[in-house]
Parts: structure tokens; sequence; C-alpha cells
């Protein structure tokens, strides 16, 4: 009963593969390729290490706490804090931004070619309203997803990449131009940025727990055998977003020369795809981007019903917060692609230091153990920063604040500036636990 087969084990990983990869998946990496031109490879690493490596790691953290890593969070940090920043975290990668996403994506990508701009506004409230309903149907019965996405979305969605890369590859759409804006000077740095829009370490959180929950279900209730399969299935989901990732900046770098520089990723995979396949690329990018949104959709609509089904402990029953959380990223989704993602920014570049910091210390809790000091100085420390970093990304400047970090704390120019913070208020809150007694009883609550 604590063991999987090797099917079943790649089956999770598809799963867990088909749940990142979403939306933000898709139109970023092209983006990027298109704006680093011949510094692509470059940007592509910094992206890979927020885009891949931290998921990987969140994952990992996940798996060493036997899923119990919400519970893990609140006894590590403060009740509030934790509270806080894991409404904020599923609030953003649920129904406020990465859901609406999903379906806005979706359209923009893989329908509106098909529509004239009459019924444009029409066309995309019947698609999302479709796109939507089907989320909620796969949502409905989480110990269902594993067969759902893993056996029958993530093979078709993979036989539809392979083509669609294939293509780009043998023919490339044109030559690798010079780079642009930030990525001229600092393209790594640019590059580890752009990673935090596809939300995949926020999201890891959520996944991970779904992942546990499901594996669970199966009949597998060792805490050890549990991070084995999430760890095996954690490193198949991240080969094969590398690949894909890379893919994509390849098709975004050799894009400019033929098509310029487009508004957002999603209008440049489509036109990419047209040229690649003519009238036919339409109905292949449909498919393609229809079957990526709706497997991540799916699973980050299960996560957040459940996280929050938990928080209200069971007062509001997870059909009726899945349903909620549907409704309203069918409403917000038709706000438009550009305006989700200029919302987003803010909140991610406030959120993502707090949860990078966290991931990382507990991959190290061996070590750190009873003390819970080391994470809160940490966590508040780079809260301070991550605030003021998300309120500059909101364009709301406060006066002197900046000047005076540029010139004296190192990275803060490049939107990092919590790194020297977070390692201070560690190295704080570790000195503190020194005059410390460890506590009879250190377990985390279940």
């Amino acid at each position: 009963m604590n063991q999987m087969s090797k099917g079943e084990i790649l089956t999770v990983g598809f799963m867990m593969f088909s749940i990142f990869f979403g939306a933000g998946n898709l139109i970023f990496p092209p983006a990027l390729g298109q704006a680093a031109g011949d510094h692509v490879l470059t940007a592509m690493i910094g992206f890979l290490v927020t885009g891949v490596g931290l998921p990987l790691l969140g994952i990992t953290a996940i798996a060493l706490q036997g899923g119990k890593y919400i519970e893990f969070i609140r006894k590590m940090t403060y009740p509030w804090m934790a509270t806080m920043l894991l409404v904020i975290l599923y609030l953003t990668i649920g129904p406020l931004f990465a859901m609406p996403r999903t379906g806005a994506v979706s359209f923009e990508i893989g329908i509106r070619p098909f529509l004239s701009a009459d019924n444009m506004t029409l066309g995309q409230a019947v698609y999302t309203a479709i796109f939507y309903a089907a989320s909620y149907y796969l949502a409905l019965n989480p110990n269902k997803l594993i067969d759902r996405v893993g056996k029958m979305l993530t093979p078709v969605l993979l036989v539809f990449l392979v083509i669609l890369f294939a293509k780009a590859f043998v023919t490339p759409l044109g030559d690798i131009l010079d780079a642009t804006g930030a990525y001229i000077e600092t393209p790594f740095v640019q590059g580890f940025q752009d990673g935090y829009q596809t939300m995949d370490l926020l999201a890891s959180l959520a996944i991970g727990t779904l992942v546990v929950n499901a594996i669970r279900m199966r009949g597998v209730t060792s805490n050890r055998a549990i991070s084995q399969v999430c760890l095996i299935a954690g490193l198949i989901s991240v080969v094969l977003m590398s690949m894909v990732y890379g893919s994509l900046s390849y098709i975004g770098a050799t894009s400019a020369s033929v098509l310029g520089h487009s508004e957002n990723g999603g209008q440049l995979l489509a036109a990419a795809i047209s040229i690649f396949f003519g009238p036919a690329g339409n109905l292949l990018v449909a498919v393609i981007i229809s079957l990526a949104c709706l497997t991540t959709c799916c699973g980050i609509t299960s996560g957040t019903a459940w996280f929050f089904n938990k928080l209200f402990k069971n007062k509001i029953s997870y059909e009726r917060l899945l349903l909620f959380s549907i409704l309203f990223s069918f409403v917000a989704s038709n706000v438009g692609l550009t305006q989700i993602i200029t919302l987003t920014i803010p909140f991610l570049v406030g959120i993502y230091p707090l949860v990078i910091v966290f991931v990382l210390l507990s991959l190290f809790d061996r070590f750190i153990d009873w003390r819970r000091s080391v994470y809160r100085g940490a966590m508040n420390f780079t809260m301070v920063f991550a605030i003021i970093d998300g309120l500059n990304a909101a364009n709301i400047q406060l006066p002197g604040v900046n000047e005076f970090l540029t010139a004296y704390l190192p990275f803060y120019s490049i939107t990092m500036g919590w790194v020297i913070p977070a390692l201070l208020g560690a190295f704080l809150g570790f000195v503190y636990s020194c005059f410390q007694e460890k506590p009879a009883d250190v377990s985390v609550a279940s």
C-alpha cells in the first residue's frame, strides 16, 4: 500500500507538469526570447532558476514535510503572518490573477484568430464560460486528477508541443537579433525576474499539497514513500518544463526579424504558429493552449478551494468555494490579458521574496531544528523590503527611500534588495536562539 509503480509515478509527474505548465509558461518564454535576442541563453538560465529551479525546491520542501507544509509555515513563523501570506498566495495563484489568466491566454492565442472584431466580446464570454465549466467539472473530484490530467490530457498536450517545436527548429522563423532593454546589460537578472511571472514557485505550494493528497488517496500513507514519489515526479516535471521553455524562447528569439516586437507573448506565439503551419496553425495553437491552460486552471482551482475550505474549517464546502472561484475567474478573465499581466506584477514582486526565503530555509530545517527565531528573523526583514519592492513595481514611490537604498543596499537596484536583509535576519534569529532553551515538544502540528 506504500508503493507506486513506475507507470503510476510517471503519471503523477505528467500531472504535475500539466498543472504547472499553463498560461504564463506559454507566453513569457517567447516574449523573453524576442526581447533578449542574442542574449537569450543567459536570460533563459536566469528564467529557469526562478521558473523551474525554485518550483522544484518548493516541491522538495513540501515532500520533506510529508505534505503538511501549511501547518509547518504556521508553526515556524507567526499565525498572522502565515495566514496573511497564504491567503495572498492562494488568491494570487487563484481567482485574482492566475486563474483568470488561463482563460484570457487561451482565448487570446487560440480563439481570437477565428473571430471578427464585431464578435470578439461575445466570443470571449462564450469561450471562457465553456473553459471554466470544464475546469469546474475536472476539479470537482481531486482524487481523480491523476487519472484525468496525468493519463488523459498531458500526453495529448505533449504530442502537440513536439510537433510545434520540431517545426521551429527545422525551419526557424528568422535570424536572432540584438538584445533590447534590460537584457542588454543584465540578461540573467532580467530573466530571473521574468521567472516570477510564471507564478510556479507560488503554485508549487498548492500543487505540492494537491499532489500529496492525491497520492495519499491512492493508498500511499508513508511520509517517506510520499516524499520519494513527489521528488521523482517533480524531477520529471521540471525536465519537461525546461525543454519546453528553451524551445519557446528559441521561437521568440528567431521571431523579431519577421514579426517585430509583439505586445505580449500570447500574440507572438499565435503569429509564429500561423507562419509555421498556415491556416492549420490556428487550430493547432487552439488545441495546445486550451489543454495547457485547462490543466493548470483545474489544478490551481482545486488547490485554492481546498486551502480555503481548511481555513474556514469546513464551514464553506469545497464545492461551493470551487464554484465561487470559477465564477470570479470567469468575470475577471474578460478584462483582457495585457491588463491582467500589468496588475499581477506588483503582487508577485512583493510576495515572491517571502516565499523564496521560507522555502530555502525549510530545506535546511534538519539543521535549524526548533529555532523558530531563524525563520521569523529572516521573514520579518524580508517582508519590509518585499513591500518596498512591491510598491515600486506599482509605481508608488517613497521619497528619498529608493535613493538611499540604491546607494547603500547591495542588489537593491535590481529588485533583490531583500537578499542581504534576509541573511541578516536569519543570522540574528540564530543568535537569539542561542539564549533560548529547546522546547520539550518540537513536532509540527498536524
